[in-house]
């Protein structure tokens, strides 16, 4: 398969879309897995290739790990568990982040883990110190080496009280992963609630886990001494399913997102119609379409949940482009996922972008002379450009501005979208999109 699409763009797009779990969730609950004494079985599973990693760096581990594709049952038996080699393990990560989440559950059920390089998208600052902190803090020995960092925990882990300066979700994956068979009490405040958090407490609990949550953002977890298997359904991807109402927008079509869930979108749903979309929900899926007339600007700022979630902003950037007015965006969770409205401009658009926060609030970026925010001028014509994938979300909406561009647009670096886009060539196909 190549790494590069070719992209004829002025036409709606029109028909439907099947959206399985969400890549968000699934991955972790791959890891979570590891805890479990029993095989476990996850549902939902989409195949995209972040799955294909956490398969890989299961087995690595002596994970029996079926999937069938088809019906999108995984099955992880975990009841022998191994050590695994560094080298091998950066081998089948890749770019993936993955690997910092094992630590937690292979400590618990090995004692020591290791972490190679770690990649992923190149959206901010994105350390793996916080990560790091909780760990110790629970008791691991970290010890730095030439393939990676060593964990161990030789007096096993304890419950932590620990506060977030920032409601981020993979500090708190960590710290979930690690605090429900952590030796006492362990409590989290100012956690991250998105829905993919909640499905993960709801299958740590299924495993037998004692995980409360407040609405404070406070969560508190005692640890238990052994957790078993789980059998639970994904939630669907809202991800992917805004980024195929923001194609629909962008060009004029017509999109039944198959699977979509109306409970997680509630936020994107709102923006979507004060733009000028509509949408009917159904007991099977969300329909997304253009009803015809313009399009309108508005000021959108990006927030943690419930707030209009950053995944969404991106392909979101794109529809505004044919919005009528100044619409102004406000980034306030990764500090430089603006950078890719330059290929923006490239194609046609009119996007400017501030370091000063034009939102309601300032925001944690205000004062470092990080450009996010931006004003969009509307609706602008795109033409064809070539243009190269910089991360997964920003992929996507590229794929979304060329769909909407006349002319032949050349997409490389494709192969990103891969990782969270379950046969988006084969379903842009399906819609009436002219790839090739």
């Amino acid at each position: 398969m190549t790494d590069s699409i070719r992209v004829t763009g002025g036409r709606a797009l029109n028909g439907e879309v099947h959206v399985r779990g969400a890549k968000n969730f699934v991955s972790k609950a791959m890891v979570a897995a590891l805890l479990g004494s029993t095989p476990s079985t996850l549902r939902n599973v989409p195949r995209i290739l972040d799955v294909e990693i956490v398969s890989s760096l299961l087995r690595l581990h002596g994970v029996g790990v079926d999937y069938d594709v088809e019906s999108g049952v995984l099955n992880a038996d975990t009841t022998t568990l191994s050590p695994a080699d560094a080298v091998d393990i950066a081998q089948h990560a890749g770019s993936s982040r993955i690997p910092i989440l094992l630590c937690g559950p292979l400590l618990h059920r090995l004692g020591a883990a290791v972490i190679p390089d770690l990649g992923g998208c190149r959206i901010g600052d994105r350390p793996i110190d916080f990560h790091l902190e909780i760990l110790t803090k629970f008791g691991a020995e970290v010890r730095q080496a030439d393939d990676g960092l060593h964990l161990s925990a030789p007096n096993g882990l304890r419950g932590i009280k620990h506060e977030l300066a920032y409601p981020s979700v993979g500090a708190t994956e960590q710290l979930l992963l690690t605090a429900v068979m952590a030796e006492g009490i362990t409590t989290l405040h100012n956690a991250a609630v998105e829905p993919e958090i909640k499905d993960l407490i709801d299958t740590l609990q299924k495993m037998g886990a004692i995980i409360s949550v407040d609405t404070d953002r406070s969560i508190t977890i005692e640890g238990v001494t052994e957790l078993r298997g789980y059998d639970h359904v994904s939630l669907t991807d809202r991800i992917e399913v805004g980024s195929w109402a923001a194609a629909a927008l962008a060009t004029g079509g017509d999109i039944f997102a198959r699977g979509a869930q109306q409970r997680h979108m509630g936020s994107f749903l709102n923006t979507f119609r004060k733009v000028g979309g509509e949408f009917d929900v159904t007991p099977d899926g969300i329909r997304f379409y253009h009803p015809g007339g313009d399009l309108k600007s508005i000021a959108l700022q990006t927030d943690v949940h419930p707030g209009f979630m950053t995944d969404w902003q991106q392909p979101m950037v794109v529809a505004l482009t044919q919005a009528k007015g100044l619409s102004i965006v406000h980034e306030t969770v990764y500090e430089n996922r603006l950078g890719f409205t330059s290929a923006l401009n490239q194609m046609g658009a009119h996007v400017q972008l501030f370091r000063e926060c034009l939102g309601d609030k300032q925001c944690r970026f205000g004062q470092q002379n990080y450009q996010h925010s931006a004003v969009i001028s509307g609706p602008t014509p795109l033409k064809a450009a070539d243009i190269e994938v910089p991360d997964l979300r920003g992929g996507f909406s590229y794929l979304i501005a060329a769909l909407a561009a006349e002319g032949t647009s050349t997409v490389t670096n494709i192969g990103i979208i891969d990782r969270g886009y379950e046969n988006f060539r084969g379903k842009l196909t399906a819609l009436g999109a002219v790839i090739d």
